[in-house]
């Protein structure tokens, strides 16, 4: 099933499958929430960590919330991310592939239940405004506010009227006043500036907790001019359920949680943050976009929606990753370059940093071709992007270091490409700099390696022994009841084109224990060494054959 009614449907879908975990006892969002689950990224394996979620939820100063938090509902693990997508864990890439080929427009109705509760004109601040929700502090000891950090944004092109959901994080500044980390090349900063060139408002709508399908959109880089409602169709299976908003121009779930309505005035930015950031550094103050709330709808008792990010791994880098993942597959196999077999991010790097290309080379130039298309997907994304083989595991770190080691020479295998941009890279510049020399830093703005580590000869075999040893060696660890094996490529020898008959014949002639019949005939191979320490190649060496130096 890739269909969920609503939020709540969802949750109780990871519940049943065990992906849960929910805690009743009174926990403080501001000091206590966030850490509980990050324990979780720094102290389990990938496949026991679960989604977590909070009934009774209160704050530093003795509030009691009326409602729930639910993080890592969409990114605890693969499994929570596939039960999101409607597939099993080793189909997401499969599955994302067919979503981009049937996008399902979406369908206004009426109403829905995030009008069960509407504050708007007077009325506006009656329970506090965005105040009456449990936004937690992400990094206590660092982050000088509450932030909404899973904002689903709602913005369109005041030109085109091209819409646009996103993932901005907000910081809590007021009732009715928060700012908002908005980069001039994410599609919001385009509709931003589209805006600005009307002397307009960019008007905004921020949904929080919904179904699942808004959500894995919201953070996928759809490209710019697709409707990530008409995606979310597509992973849905039918269309979206919209509602009008009651103070913008906009369309939101009618089954979200909460909606928060509002504009974004173009013409000023003021300081935000500090905030903790997924290269694993905290993000410092700058200078960014104010967000005023106009309007408020929200379910009765609502489940407020939270990503885990910060450090990597976390919540963040995984749902990032898997959508960029196949968002960038799903470019290239398109761009005309064959052979193309996987695109991988590595959440070390917080899904951003190092992008690997996997492919069945064909011929050399086809390595340069995906590097550069890659690299001009997005400005953002890819600082180090790595062309691998086919039996190199892209997502295996180690895998793509012991290519990058031995199968590319740095003087001619790599490139540099600049005018890059910058998100909260703190080696882009000094954490004192203005924004804008942060992100776009001058004369070139920031840059990125391309590295082509695939062979570009033929090799000898591989270092480990042939399959049918390896598949030997495994009866006999299961027969001797040993732990469970999770066996990382490669695992057994493979030829790699230079091998010869005779390297094959004294192989086999091993096992058979007779070795020593190969050391013999290895003797008749003898040769004399000069005095440079090189064996001779001519009679003109300084000394006589076969005599060495004293």
């Amino acid at each position: 099933m890739s269909y969920y009614r609503d939020f709540r449907e969802y949750i109780a879908a990871l519940e049943a499958d065990g992906l849960v975990r929910r805690i009743t006892s009174s926990i403080c969002k501001d000091t206590e929430l966030m850490p509980l689950v990050r324990l979780q990224f720094r102290g389990l394996p990938a496949e026991e960590r679960t989604a977590f979620v909070f009934e009774n939820v209160t704050d530093k100063m003795g509030r009691r919330f009326d409602g729930s938090v639910a993080v890592g509902v969409l990114g605890a693990n693969r499994a929570v991310y596939a039960k999101a997508l409607g597939c099993t864990s080793d189909k997401i890439t499969e599955r994302w592939a067919e979503i981009h080929k049937n996008y399902i427009p979406p369908r206004l109705v009426d109403d829905g239940p995030v009008m069960e509760e509407i504050h708007v004109g007077e009325g506006l601040l009656e329970h506090d405004g965005i105040l009456e929700f449990p936004h937690p502090i992400s990094t206590p000891g660092f982050d000088p506010a509450p932030y909404f950090t899973s904002p689903f944004w709602v913005t369109k092109d005041p030109v085109t009227g091209d819409g646009n959901i996103g993932t901005y994080r907000v910081m809590v500044k007021g009732a009715a006043r928060a700012g908002m980390m908005a980069h001039q090349s994410q599609h919001i900063g385009l509709h931003m500036q589209s805006a600005r060139s009307q002397g307009k408002m960019l008007e905004a709508a921020i949904i929080i907790g919904c179904t699942p399908a808004v959500g894995l959109c919201s953070v996928a880089k759809i490209p710019l001019g697709v409707d990530e409602y008409d995606v979310a169709g597509g992973i849905a299976g039918e269309p979206i359920e919209l509602v009008k908003c009651r103070t913008v121009d906009l369309e939101v779930p009618a089954s979200a949680e909460i909606v928060v309505e509002g504009y974004v005035d173009p013409t000023y930015r003021e300081q935000e943050a500090p905030f903790g950031e997924y290269t694993g550094y905290m993000g410092t103050r700058v200078a960014n976009p104010v967000f005023h709330v106009t309007g408020i709808m929200h379910r009765k008792k609502p489940v407020y929606q939270a990503f885990l990010s910060q450090f990597p791994p976390s919540e963040s880098s995984l749902i990032r990753k898997l959508a960029y993942d196949a968002v960038f597959l799903n470019r290239l196999r398109s761009a005309n370059i064959p052979g193309v077999l996987d695109v991988q991010l590595h959440e070390a790097t917080g899904s951003y940093g190092l992008l690997v290309i996997q492919l069945k080379k064909v011929h050399p130039s086809q390595p340069w071709q995906a590097l550069h298309a890659a690299v001009a997907l997005d400005p953002t994304i890819g600082k180090m992007i790595v062309a691998v083989d086919d039996d190199i595991d892209a997502n295996d770190a180690d895998a793509v270091n012991w290519a990058m080691a031995y199968r590319m020479r740095p003087h001619l295998d790599t490139h540099i490409v600049t005018h890059k941009a910058s998100i909260l890279d703190p080696s882009s510049a000094p954490p004192e700099a203005h924004v804008d020399e942060q992100r776009f830093p001058s004369p070139v703005g920031t840059s990125a390696i391309l590295i082509d580590a695939t062979r570009k000869w033929d090799y000898p075999p591989t270092s480990l022994p042939r399959k049918e040893f390896m598949d030997k060696a495994i009866e006999l660890w299961k027969a001797e009841g040993l732990p469970k094996l999770n066996l990382k490529k490669p695992w057994y020898g493979y030829e790699l084109g230079y091998w010869t008959d005779e390297a094959r014949k004294d192989a086999a002639m091993a096992v058979e224990g007779r070795y020593l019949e190969v050391a013999a005939r290895l003797e008749e191979t003898r040769e004399a060494v000069a005095s440079s320490g090189f064996a001779e190649t001519s009679d003109d060496n300084d000394c006589t054959k076969g005599e060495l130096d004293g």
